[in-house]
């Protein structure tokens, strides 16, 4: 299935490690997100099995998005000491254990710490998984990977959509849980099959020819020379989460309270824009090879305006659908340069901790936002407002940011 939604030619100048290195990322990022857009489909499930409202399990969203940023420093730097691929085992073997223990919360403040501990966990996967790809991967072709990379999420957010929609009925949302705690699998594979990031040995190798206060002050300059960069990529990302979570986590809740849709229908939608987002990855991911990175994000980020009134403002099951599909498209269209781009700006030294930093630190800003959403739209009455006025705001602050950012198209990958 992977290769095919690459360029064969792309796919087999790739060395069997290059392969290895890539899968291994995509299915950790893939099945991080399955997890966490299980917790999302089944909202309204846990809220009657909990006697709450949907906001109140919502709250466990906020915990998972702040809490990720202890996660992207603690495996980030982790990774940048020991390497990439061993603390990559040690995080998904982490995440796939707190969601099997989620299956049994027997609480709403039990599910909500264990949820705060799976941020932690999930906020390691995207920087880890990222660095060790894009420094094993050529150059040539990066965005086109890029937008593959990323859409790991929308392929995550397929499977928790067919696996709400096939087996909701039966299992409930705590079996759901235990499927989630799968990924445990991946870790193997990643043991078995993929070798180290050469530039990380590289770098390592260079660590080892120097006394220790050289490679602390090279580290130091690395550190405060990025902190600008840092800034505003911290910035872009809060417009990236508000962007993406926005359109994303209360369109399920919408589809099944404000519109009334079955579960079936409503995972039908579900991996329609999956689809519908993992093709706007690769396009734009492939596109940004000429536009450049910037302009590639803009171009996807104001495509997505024109789509609100179908996406919000459909009327039935088959309008709503295609807003949501070419919403995704246009959403994760923008998201598709993102793995590229990052990892293009930051510095060897600091590659697994700095993007995933910058990622998730950007989740944590906009943390507050999904819980927001879903009481705005409880109180007013109106979901479809809510989610209009999202996109709009999302779109506008993502494009005008991109647009202040610097191009990287290109950069070489090196232990400096």
């Amino acid at each position: 299935m992977l290769a095919a939604m690459l360029p064969l030619e792309q796919f087999g100048r790739l060395t069997r490690a290059q392969k290895n290195s890539f899968i291994a990322a995509f299915l950790g990022w893939t099945l991080d997100s399955l997890d966490f857009f299980l917790l999302i489909f089944c909202v309204k499930a846990m809220a009657a099995d909990f006697r709450v409202e949907p906001s109140a399990i919502m709250g466990a969203v906020f915990l998972t998005q702040a809490f990720r940023p202890v996660g992207a420093l603690l495996f980030g730097v982790l990774a940048d000491r020991y390497g990439r691929r061993p603390v990559l085992i040690a995080n998904i073997l982490s995440f796939s254990g707190i969601e099997l223990a989620c299956a049994f919360a027997p609480s709403l403040s039990a599910l909500l710490w264990l949820r705060a501990l799976f941020g932690v966990a999930m906020g390691g996967v995207w920087g880890v998984g990222a660095a060790l790809a894009f420094e094993t991967l050529p150059k040539e072709g990066r965005g086109m990977f890029s937008g593959i990379l990323q859409e790991g999420y929308a392929v995550g957010s397929i499977l928790a959509s067919a696996a709400f929609g096939l087996l909701f009925e039966r299992i409930g949302w705590r079996g759901l849980f235990v499927l989630g705690s799968a990924p445990a699998v991946v870790a193997l594979y990643v043991q078995m099959g993929v070798p180290e990031s050469p530039v990380w040995l590289a770098g390592a190798k260079r660590r080892l020819s120097r006394g220790g206060l050289q490679q602390n002050l090279a580290m130091y300059r690395n550190l405060t020379g990025f902190l600008p960069t840092m800034a505003f990529l911290i910035l872009l990302m809060t417009a990236f989460m508000s962007f993406s979570h926005g359109t994303q986590d209360l369109y399920p809740t919408f589809l099944e309270v404000h519109v009334r849709l079955s579960p079936e229908t409503v995972g039908l939608i579900g991996l329609l824009y999956g689809i519908g987002a993992i093709a706007g990855g690769f396009v734009f991911g492939t596109i940004s090879e000429r536009l450049g990175r910037k302009r590639a994000i803009i171009t996807a980020a104001l495509l997505a305006i024109p789509v609100i009134p179908l996406y919000a403002y459909g009327r039935g099951a088959v309008s709503l659908c295609i807003g949501a599909v070419l919403m995704q498209f246009m959403v994760q269209g923008a998201w598709g340069v993102v793995p590229a781009y990052l990892t293009e700006l930051a510095p060897g030294p600091v590659r697994a901790t700095a993007p995933g930093l910058a990622y998730t630190l950007g989740a944590l800003v906009t943390s507050w936002n999904d819980k927001g959403q879903a009481l705005a739209a409880e109180h007013w009455h109106n979901y479809s407002a809510v989610l209009a006025s999202t996109v709009a705001a999302g779109a506008l602050m993502l494009a005008g940011l991109a647009a202040l950012g610097r191009e990287a198209k290109g950069r070489e990958m090196t232990a400096d």
